[in-house]
């Protein structure tokens, strides 16, 4: 169906890799009582199942596509508390399963063309190039010249994508005890609920191009970004105008600095302005989505991950946002705990919690920060220390985050990517609402007021 046959595909198969999961924990639960039975230490017993759990869970996950592959590369933030004997090969899976999916056969992609655009499809194009020029987990995208004349990029699904995606996300909410494992305080149920929901809107090219074009519509004419003009929409193909320009990752790897300096200032104020703008945050901020232009703008692609924010919810991020550079340890876990960070019955040393938040917040506190890989790799251990101890596994992520969290933590490591120097400060400022204090100094949100 998919066109990759060295990729398991076959239902049973599936299945049966993601029920190993669970079985394999019982074992390591098993063997962890003995351990301590035995006298070895509570916390480095813990510690040894945590690993190991962390370790099968990247394994399966990495060795499927679909909902699995997604859903693992989300938590691939672990894999920087993992050793690098385990890190390294999951590192290495999921990069081959992203580069190397083999393209659709042709006969397939013009079956899904007729299926949805008639049996004169072609009647549409002036050309169609057979060969794909990107891929990704659910689709591929082909160059092509609409009967305008106008260069056009044609979005086509795989056939069964969907099928895929929702059975492995049917399965994957059935281990929520494994991810237990590894964040306590985690709320897993809801997260794997959510994730599903946004995935499963992915899978509908009716509803990406509604928000392509509620972003081209917001940025019209705007002097620092371009969105691509939707073209044309049915069923499992999406038709949009083809843009050019040099690829995020290319400036990352062979950009000067001022050129970086610049990009990484675009990226942010996108991410950051979506919200304000048209009441959506893009939600796949990967350097493949976007492009610098000759005339300096950056354009952006691929709507598909969007998420909806209305106005009052802004505000109440914003003042997260805010709250969380301030020096009153109290007002931030209150605040944490209104959001349901902290959930109910949840105990957090507060001595820990502030010394976790303060070098998170350091790019909202400065007039400018200087995003690096050294300052990423810090952040990601304090991320993801699976000791006990480590008050970042007792918090939680309430569903309404989840696709934020997935844009703020992906976009900052983009921005470490690019080495850059941006007023990251100004930019919250000026694009999130409820960041920026009143005149008298306080922030007002709702019932929440906190003075700095």
């Amino acid at each position: 169906m998919y066109g990759v046959s060295d990729l398991p595909r076959r239902a049973v198969t599936r299945s049966a890799k993601l029920a190993s999961l669970p079985i394999g924990f019982a074992g390591r639960t098993a063997l962890g009582v003995g351990k301590r039975t035995f006298g070895k230490p509570a916390e480095a017993v813990a510690m040894e199942i945590q690993t190991r759990t962390a370790e099968q869970l990247f394994k399966v996950l990495g060795e499927l596509k679909g909902g699995a592959m997604k859903l693992g590369q989300m938590l691939s933030i672990f894999e920087a508390a993992l050793p690098p004997e385990i890190a390294g090969p999951y590192r290495a899976t999921l990069t081959k399963l992203q580069e190397a999916a083999p393209p659709l056969p042709v006969s397939t992609v013009h079956g899904v063309l007729e299926e949805f655009l008639g049996e004169d499809w072609r009647d549409y194009f002036e050309s169609f190039d057979d060969k794909p020029a990107a891929a990704a987990s659910i689709g591929q995208v082909h160059r092509a010249v609409w009967h305008d004349g106008r260069a056009v990029a044609v979005k086509v699904q795989y056939p069964g994508a969907g099928k895929a995606l929702i059975s492995d996300f049917n399965q994957l909410a059935r281990l929520g005890r494994l991810f237990g494992v590894l964040m306590p305080g985690l709320d897993v149920k809801s997260m794997l609920a959510e994730l599903k929901e946004r995935v499963v809107e992915e899978l509908d090219y009716t509803i990406e191009a509604e928000s392509q074009s509620l972003f081209r519509a917001a940025y019209l004419d705007d002097p620092d970004f371009y969105v691509p003009e939707v073209i044309a929409q049915s069923g499992n193909i999406l038709i949009t105008e083809w843009m050019d320009g040099t690829l995020l990752s290319k400036i990352i790897s062979d950009g000067d600095q001022d050129t970086r300096n610049h990009a990484a200032l675009l990226y942010c104020r996108f991410l950051l302005s979506g919200p304000k703008r048209c009441g959506m945050l893009h939600g796949d901020p990967h350097p493949g989505n976007f492009r610098l232009l000759e005339d300096g703008r950056l354009g952006v692609l691929d709507f598909g991950a969007v998420d909806r924010i209305p106005g009052g919810f802004q505000k109440r991020l914003g003042l997260l946002l805010r709250i969380g550079t301030m020096a009153d340890i109290d007002e931030i876990e209150d605040a944490l705990r209104r959001e349901d960070f902290i959930r109910e019955g949840v105990e957090v040393d507060a001595e820990s919690l502030q010394a976790f938040l303060a070098p998170v917040t350091e790019p909202f506190v400065t007039e400018t920060f200087k995003f690096n890989r050294e300052w990423l790799r810090d952040m990601a251990a304090r991320v993801t220390d699976l000791r006990p101890s480590n008050v970042v596994r007792q918090l939680n992520l309430p569903p309404e985050y989840v696709i934020i969290h997935r844009v703020l933590s992906a976009g900052t490591g983009v921005l470490c990517q690019l080495d850059c120097e941006i007023p990251a400060r100004a930019e919250s400022l000026k694009w999130v609402p409820g960041f920026a204090d009143d005149e008298d100094g306080s922030v007002d949100c709702g019932a929440l007021s906190v003075r700095p």
